[in-house]
C-alpha cells in the first residue's frame, strides 16, 4: 500500500501570506562524461494544489549550473526521462498527452527536439542501447487506466478479470521509425535495464494483472529479437533495480520484504545472468536498508537508509560478500532519474537533488574519490526559508532502537502544544526529510501543532530483521513502538499528552483505525484509505498478492490471523472521534473498507465523518480534492485538539 505523507498528499497552503514559488527538479540525469545535466523542472506556487505542474526539460552545465537549453515541445504534456545517449550528444524523452491519449518519443539534436515515434497509449522510462543506435521504453497500448495501483481503477463492469493492461518493452531506432514490442504480450514488465552487449534486457516481470502481481514478479532476461522471457530467478521476496555487470555475467538487484512497487528497500543480491542458482544475499545481517543501486562501467554504488542518515556507498564485490565503503551521509532525502543519484560512466561524477525538512531542493554535484564532497549546482530556491524546526528522535522499544522525526513551529514560547502522530504507509517504507513550505503539515505546524513522524518496526532504515518484525503482527509491536515514541517526545518537547491526535493514509490509515480501537490516548484521528477488516479486504482489493508475505497464508487458508489483526474485531473499544476519507476508485484500499469502519463507529456511538472522493484513486490527483481534504483535516483536529 502506497504511503502518502500529508505534505505530499495536501499541496495547498491556507497561510495568509504568499510564499515564493518552489522550483522543483525531477528525473535528474548526467551525461556519461559528467559535464552536463538534464532534468524536468517546474515551479509550484503557494496558492495552488496542482499535484503535477507542467515541467520543462532543462539542460545545465554540471559545473556552475548555467542553463544551456530549455526544451518544451508540448505545453499540454507531462515529460518522462530525460536520458542521455552514450556519446552525450542527444537526449531521449517521452511526452505524455492526456488530452489525446498519446505518448510521443522525442530525441534532441543540438537541443532541438524531434518526434521519432508516437503511441496511442502510455510510455515511460526511455533508455539508449549501449551503442546508441536504439531507444527502448516501457509502453502500454490502449490502456484501461493509468499505470500503477495507486491510480484510479477502471470501472468494474462487464466480465471481470479478462482484459488486463500489459506494460511491455518496446524499441525504436534512434533515427526514428515504428515502435516494436519485444517483450511477450502476456507479461507485464515493471522495470528493465539493457544488457551491456545490447542484445536484450533484464527486468522484473509477471504474467497477468500488473497492479497485483509485482509481489510475485520474476527476474527475467528478454531478447531484443522477441520471444519468451527466460527466468533468471524467482525468489520468494520482492525485487527492484536489476542491473547487469559490465562483463555481462552477473545481475545485481535489491531484494527484500517490500509492500509496494516504488518504495525500494532491502539487501543487495547477486545471481548469474545464466540463472540456475538461487540469488545470493551479499549484505545479509546489515543494520541498514539499501534503497538504490547504480552499476555502469565501474564498481556498483548504492545508497542506504541508515537510521536517520542517507548514505552513499561504494561497493566492492568478492568472496560472496559486498564490502561497503561510505562515501557520504547526511540526514536528508536524495533523488535523481532512476535512483537516488545519477552517476557518470566512469563512476567519479555524482549528481543528485537534495532536500530536508528545512532546506528546499537543489541540485548538487560531487566527485567520488575515497570520499564524496558535494557542491551546489543550483540556487533556485534560495529565497525559501525554513518554515519549521525538525529533529531526529531515537528511543527504545522491545529491545529495538526506533527512530522518528519531530517537527515543531519555528518559535516555541513557554507553553504546551498539541501533537499529531503521523504514521507512514507501506508498511515497508520510511518517513524521510522533505522540505515543508506548504500543505497540511506546514499549515498545522504554523497553527501551533507539533507533528511526530515515527518509523516503527516494519520500516526501512535498520535492516531486514527490523523490516520483517511486523510480519503477522500488524498493529502489535509497531503500535507499541509508536506509543513509546510519544513518551520519548514528551520528555524532550512541550507536548500536551491530553491533546494528542493520530493520522495516517493507506497502511497508516489502517494503523489509525487500529489505534483508535486499541488505545484511548488520542483525542482525535484522521484515517485515510485504511483497512478495517482484513478478511473482506482480501476479496475486495486489487493487490491481494502483497498480503501473503506479511500474513503467511491467504485469508482462506488462515482466516484467524486476518480476524485477529482487523480493527473491526475490537470496534467496541473505540472512543476517539475519527474523520475517515478514501477515493471512490481506490484499487489498493477500496472505499468499502472505510465504509465498514465508519459504520462500526456509528454503531458504537463514536463521532465520525466519512468522505468518499469521486473519481479518485489511492493517490489523489484533483486539486479540489486536495483543498477539501486539507480544510476538513484542519477543522477536525482544531475542534478536538484546540491548537492556538
Amino acid at each position: 500500500m502506497k504511503f502518502l505523507l500529508i505534505a505530499a498528499l495536501c499541496a495547498a497552503s491556507t497561510a495568509a501570506t504568499a510564499a515564493p514559488e518552489l522550483h522543483t527538479f525531477q528525473n535528474l540525469a548526467v551525461t556519461p562524461a559528467g559535464d552536463r545535466l538534464a532534468d524536468i523542472e517546474a515551479t509550484e506556487a503557494a496558492d495552488t494544489a496542482a499535484p503535477d505542474p507542467h515541467g520543462t526539460i532543462v539542460v545545465r552545465a554540471a559545473h556552475g549550473g548555467a542553463v544551456l537549453a530549455s526544451i518544451d515541445p508540448c505545453n499540454t504534456c507531462r515529460y518522462e526521462g530525460p536520458a542521455w545517449s552514450p556519446d552525450g550528444k542527444h537526449i531521449a524523452f517521452v511526452a505524455q498527452d492526456k488530452r489525446t491519449g498519446t505518448a510521443t518519443l522525442y530525441t534532441t539534436q543540438d537541443n532541438r527536439p524531434t518526434a521519432i515515434a508516437t503511441l496511442k497509449g502510455i510510455a515511460a522510462h526511455p533508455t539508449w542501447s549501449p551503442d546508441g543506435s536504439t531507444i527502448a521504453l516501457l509502453a502500454v497500448a490502449a490502456p484501461r487506466k493509468q499505470i500503477g495501483a495507486v491510480e484510479a481503477g477502471a470501472p468494474q463492469v462487464g466480465e471481470i478479470g479478462t482484459d488486463d493492461d500489459e506494460q511491455r518493452i518496446a524499441i525504436v531506432p534512434a533515427r526514428g521509425g515504428e515502435l516494436r514490442f519485444v517483450s511477450p504480450s502476456d507479461t507485464f514488465v515493471y522495470e528493465y535495464s539493457w544488457m551491456p552487449d545490447g542484445r536484450g534486457f533484464v527486468g522484473t516481470a509477471a504474467k497477468g494483472n500488473g497492479d497485483n502481481n509485482w509481489w510475485v514478479a520474476k527476474l527475467v532476461a528478454i531478447d531484443i529479437q522477441g520471444g519468451a522471457a527466460r527466468v533468471i530467478a524467482a525468489p520468494s521476496f520482492q525485487m527492484n533495480r536489476p542491473r547487469v555487470s559490465p562483463d555481462g555475467k552477473t545481475v545485481l538487484f535489491i531484494g527484500g520484504l517490500m509492500s509496494d512497487f516504488g518504495p525500494v528497500g532491502g539487501d543487495l543480491f547477486s545471481v548469474p545472468l545464466s540463472g540456475g542458482v538461487a540469488p545470493k544475499n551479499l549484505t545479509e545481517g546489515a543494520h541498514a536498508t539499501i534503497v538504490s543501486l547504480n552499476w555502469q562501467s565501474h564498481d556498483p554504488i548504492v545508497t542506504r537508509l541508515n537510521g536517520d542518515q542517507r548514505e552513499i556507498d561504494h561497493v566492492a564485490l568478492g568472496n560472496g560478500r559486498a564490502q561497503l565503503q561510505r562515501l557520504w551521509s547526511a540526514p536528508v532525502t536524495l533523488h535523481a532519474a532512476d535512483d537516488d543519484i545519477a552517476v557518470s560512466a566512469d563512476g567519479r561524477t555524482v549528481a543528485t537533488v537534495r532536500q530536508d525538512f528545512t532546506q528546499p531542493p537543489e541540485i548538487l554535484l560531487g566527485k567520488a574519490a575515497g570520499t564524496l564532497a558535494f557542491d551546489p549546482v543550483t540556487h533556485m530556491n534560495a529565497a525559501l526559508l525554513p518554515k519549521v524546526q525538525a529533529r531526529s528522535v531515537s528511543w527504545q522499544s522491545d529491545g529495538y532502537t526506533v527512530q522518528g522525526w519531530l517537527l515543531a513551529p519555528k518559535t516555541v514560547p513557554g507553553k504546551s502544544y498539541p501533537m499529531i502522530v503521523q504514521v507512514h504507509g507501506g508498511p515497508s517504507s520510511a518517513t524521510t526529510p522533505t522540505y515543508l513550505w506548504k500543505g497540511s503539515d506546514a499549515t498545522l505546524i504554523q497553527s501551533g501543532y507539533f507533528i511526530f513522524l515515527p518509523n516503527p518496526r516494519g520500516s526501512y532504515g535498520q535492516g531486514e530483521v527490523f523490516t520483517r518484525a511486523n510480519v503477522r503482527d500488524f498493529g502489535g509491536g509497531d503500535l507499541r513502538d509508536i506509543l513509546a515514541g510519544v513518551d520519548a517526545v514528551e520528555k524532550i518537547a512541550p507536548v500536551d499528552d491530553a491533546r494528542l491526535g493520530v493520522f495516517g493514509h493507506s497502511y497508516g490509515g489502517y494503523m489509525t483505525m487500529w489505534t483508535v480501537t486499541h488505545s484511548t490516548r488520542f483525542k482525535a484521528a484522521v484515517a485515510g484509505a485504511g483497512i478495517g477488516d482484513w478478511v473482506s479486504y482480501y476479496g475486495q482489493n486489487g493487490i491481494d498478492q502483497w498480503m501473503i508475505p506479511f500474513f503467511g497464508a491467504s485469508a482462506y487458508d488462515d482466516p484467524a490471523i486476518y480476524v485477529k489483526l482487523s480493527p473491526l474485531t475490537n470496534i467496541k473499544a473505540a472512543r476517539t472521534p475519527t474523520l475517515i476519507y478514501v477515493g471512490e476508485l481506490d484499487v489498493e484500499c477500496p472505499a468499502a473498507q472505510s465504509l465498514q469502519f465508519w459504520h462500526g463507529l456509528k454503531a458504537m456511538g463514536v463521532r465520525t465523518d466519512l468522505v468518499i472522493y469521486g473519481g479518485e484513486g489511492h493517490h489523489f490527483r484533483k486539486p479540489e480534492t486536495v483543498h477539501d481534504l486539507e480544510r476538513r483535516m484542519a477543522s477536525w483536529f482544531g475542534q478536538y485538539l484546540q491548537a492556538s
